[in-house]
């Protein structure tokens, strides 16, 4: 397997690279090509004709930048781990910061049936993916939906190149030159030109508190559409910003324990901010909390022959035991009936 160590090799070199970006500066502690792998080997929750469903990791990009250690540039070296023959390619996949299922698939015609099937259901009022999430804060309805235009915002005066890229809308990759950055956020009435230029987007997410416990929730979250960042936007509107969100939970302010909404000028992005009794519950020092990963998992997706499901990562579970929170339920057994889809 000396081609294996040698593609895992160049990827770490190269993350060494790509880890020096604005915005992954002091957030993310670089990912080790040989454990990523082990982990993505030991990831399997699906294997079926042209399918192949993994539980990817929190802070692994499906679609990196060029030497950036990323699920594409490992796919050839665990397909020869794996002992698979054919080739795959990503059908749908939660964003970089997400854990959660990678539906792969070595056959066009089963991936453009499925895009096509997963496109359907949104069309008819349907969610055909639900995730889980731990929030810092309850939302003050036990359930909903959340509406709202997003966008990118272009910080300074370089010139930003923005690639939506990847499976199913799920992964946005950012290209622009050093010290220039960029953020999504909200546009709560967006005009008919700027969507109509596609300038902006309308989104929505569903949304039910599973639990909560010492001023946290569990969430299910059930997003009709799909845009870079849209659950962390939409859980910052709710005024309850996703544990372990260093990018957008700056925007959710507090007075007297009181929340309130900050515009994102007002809001530079920063390292979360949590009481020192949450930090205790959690186990972590402030030093520590600059690595704690986003609490947003991709647990189900619904497929034409029924529900796929992956279990939340360990880090996951833990803080679920910390807090006292329940574990996810499964969509198709704790949701309403019009979440889930037909066996086509």
């Amino acid at each position: 397997m000396a081609g294996a160590g040698g593609a895992a090799a160049a990827a770490a070199r190269g993350l060494a690279r790509a880890g020096t970006g604005a915005r992954a500066a002091g957030r993310r502690r670089p990912l080790d090509p040989e454990k990523t792998l082990g982990l993505l080997e030991g990831s399997v929750v699906h294997q079926e004709g042209a399918l192949l469903a993994l539980n990817k990791p929190t802070g692994l990009p499906v679609l990196g930048q060029p030497g950036e250690l990323s699920l594409d540039a490992l796919l050839p070296v665990l397909r020869r781990r794996l002992g698979l023959p054919a080739e795959f390619h990503v059908v749908k996949a939660p964003a970089r910061q997400c854990s959660g299922l990678v539906l792969l698939s070595s056959c066009y015609h089963t991936t453009k049936k499925l895009q096509q099937f997963f496109t359907r259901a949104r069309q008819r009022g349907q969610y055909p993916a639900t995730y889980c999430a731990v929030t810092v804060g309850v939302p003050a309805e036990a359930e909903g939906e959340i509406r709202t235009g997003l966008c990118w915002q272009q910080q300074g005066d370089t010139a930003m190149v923005r690639e939506c890229r990847g499976a199913g809308g799920a992964q946005g990759a950012l290209r622009s030159a050093e010290g220039c950055a960029s953020q999504v956020v909200p546009v709560p009435a967006p005009g008919r030109h700027s969507l109509a230029r596609k300038e902006v987007k309308n989104t929505l997410t569903r949304y039910r508190v599973l639990g909560a416990r010492g001023g946290c929730a569990l969430l299910q979250l059930q997003p009709k559409t799909t845009f870079p960042e849209q659950l962390q936007v939409h859980l910052t509107l709710l005024l309850c910003p996703a544990l372990g969100d260093h990018e957008h939970s700056s925007r959710v302010g507090s007075v007297l324990r009181v929340p309130f909404l900050l515009t994102p000028e007002a809001a530079p992005t920063r390292t979360q901010v949590l009481d020192e009794e949450l930090l205790s519950q959690l186990g972590l020092s402030p030093q520590q909390l600059r690595h704690l990963p986003l609490h947003i998992h991709l647990q189900e997706l619904v497929l034409p022959e029924g529900p796929l499901c992956a279990p939340p990562p360990p880090h996951f579970l833990r803080t679920l035991r910390c807090l006292g929170l329940p574990e996810c339920p499964s969509a198709s057994r704790g949701s309403p009936p019009h979440s889930s889809l037909p066996a086509h």
